[in-house]
């Protein structure tokens, strides 16, 4: 009787693991699918936010710029007051007290460089608003990654609650045969070893979970952690043609091409900035009370030609923008072989990742049915539980095989959409 009550104990103490989530811990808030995953980092995330407000500052200054193709228009009153009046021969040439109201209209009439920077400032509206879709693309992927990444481990979790289960019943058949008198010290330490190793793959899957989750929350801006809504459909890729049209599909291609293509219209228009600008104004005034030789309503207008003769920075200004031209174009070069190379990384994975898919689900095929088998002659008594735990340990690292496997081809097929430029859409 103390034998008994001494191996109770042993066994609870090798099972006893501390629980992952205490009642502190908060839930997943929600239950989100794949889609629902992307749409929502897409449209609640802070980056897409401040992607919206870059467009909105780059339309700002666009108007800036294009004010050069509208008037300026100031108005000035003034009241002078003298010590006293001046005049002469009993004539006030100039009241003590008088009242000025004037306006000014001016319009450049010729400002080809100034004209040149409103279409510089409209190249970059259209790089902010193609930047904002390489950022909402970089939101995306990484919400779908965290959507993958849960998935997985909830794959983990499930394989390893399988296996302690299947370790819990071996256990409870070794105790039982033990007291029965018919099985062996030795295989009950062996199969109590086995069912708490397994608790423990439990608890660290469990973690690996409540990670996911979290992250999963952060990705697409949660209050808490999210629970991933069943395998998502990851449709397959559209082959790419023989041609590079493939690369106007992708946010950072044309992001780059967008600037150098920029950058080449400002060295363009460099040239401009030697040439004449011409300006006209009109100054309407009313004055009360008139003086002798001034009458009470005047007018004038004014035209301006300016001539730049000499100005030491405009070379080292062309040689500065030279530069950033030449910048952008190795850039998108950089990000062009980047994105070939990542195409067919990408072609190469799914290909290598489906082959491995195949064989591994069928060596986890044949782990199971060995386990199967090695079960039924532990039972019948031809064989010990050494084999079986060694079975069991088989199987579940093929198991894990698999899972990993065909997580690694969710990922693949997920990559190769990206360097398409067909995710998302």
């Amino acid at each position: 009787m103390f034998e008994r009550v001494r191996r109770a104990i042993m066994l609870a103490a090798a099972l006893a693991v501390p629980p992952l989530v205490s009642a502190a811990d908060p839930a997943p808030t929600e239950r989100v699918s794949f889609d629902e995953a992307v749409q929502r980092a897409t449209l609640r995330h802070p980056t897409i936010g401040e992607a919206a407000q870059a467009i909105l500052r780059a339309q700002g200054l666009l108007d800036q710029a294009r004010a050069v193709f509208r008037p300026l228009v100031t108005g000035v009153a003034s009241e002078t007051i003298l010590d006293a009046a001046r005049g002469f021969a009993g004539n006030i040439t100039q009241p003590r007290t008088q009242a000025a109201l004037n306006g000014t209209a001016s319009y450049p009439l010729l400002a080809l460089s100034r004209w040149a920077q409103a279409k510089q400032a409209a190249d970059q509206v259209a790089i902010a608003r193609i930047s904002a879709e390489d950022v909402r693309r970089d939101v995306a992927v990484n919400a779908a990654e965290a959507y993958l990444a849960v998935i997985a481990a909830e794959r983990q979790r499930d394989i390893a609650v399988r296996n302690r289960d299947t370790a819990k019943a071996l256990s409870d058949y070794a105790h039982t045969r033990l007291e029965a008198g018919q099985g062996s010290r030795l295989n009950d330490v062996r199969a109590t070893q086995e069912l708490a190793t397994s608790e423990g793959l439990v608890q660290v899957a469990e973690l690996a979970v409540r990670r996911g989750q979290e992250a999963l929350g952060v990705a697409i801006f949660a209050d808490g952690p999210v629970e991933a809504s069943g395998d998502p459909d990851i449709p397959r890729a559209t082959p790419p043609s023989d041609t590079d049209l493939w690369l106007s599909r992708r946010p950072d291609v044309r992001l780059f091409t967008a600037e150098v293509q920029a950058a080449d219209r400002v060295v363009r228009d460099t040239w401009k900035s030697w040439l004449p600008t011409v300006g006209a104004a009109f100054t309407p005034q009313y004055v009360t009370p008139k003086g002798f030789f001034e009458p009470a309503g005047t007018w004038r207008a004014f035209f301006q030609l300016q001539v730049p003769i000499y100005d030491g920075t405009l070379g080292a200004t062309r040689r500065i923008r030279i530069a950033d031209r030449e910048t952008a174009q190795l850039r998108l070069q950089a990000v062009t072989v980047q994105a070939r190379s990542e195409l067919r990384t990408a072609q190469e994975a799914v290909t290598r990742s489906e082959q491995i898919v195949a064989t591994s689900r069928e060596a986890a095929a044949s782990a199971a049915e060995a386990l199967r088998i090695t079960e039924i002659a532990y039972r019948a008594g031809a064989t010990t539980n050494i084999e079986v735990v060694q079975a069991q340990q088989t199987a579940r690292n093929a198991e894990i095989a698999q899972a990993l496997a065909e997580d690694g081809l969710r990922q693949a097929r997920l990559d190769l959409l990206v360097a398409l430029g067909q995710f998302p859409q």
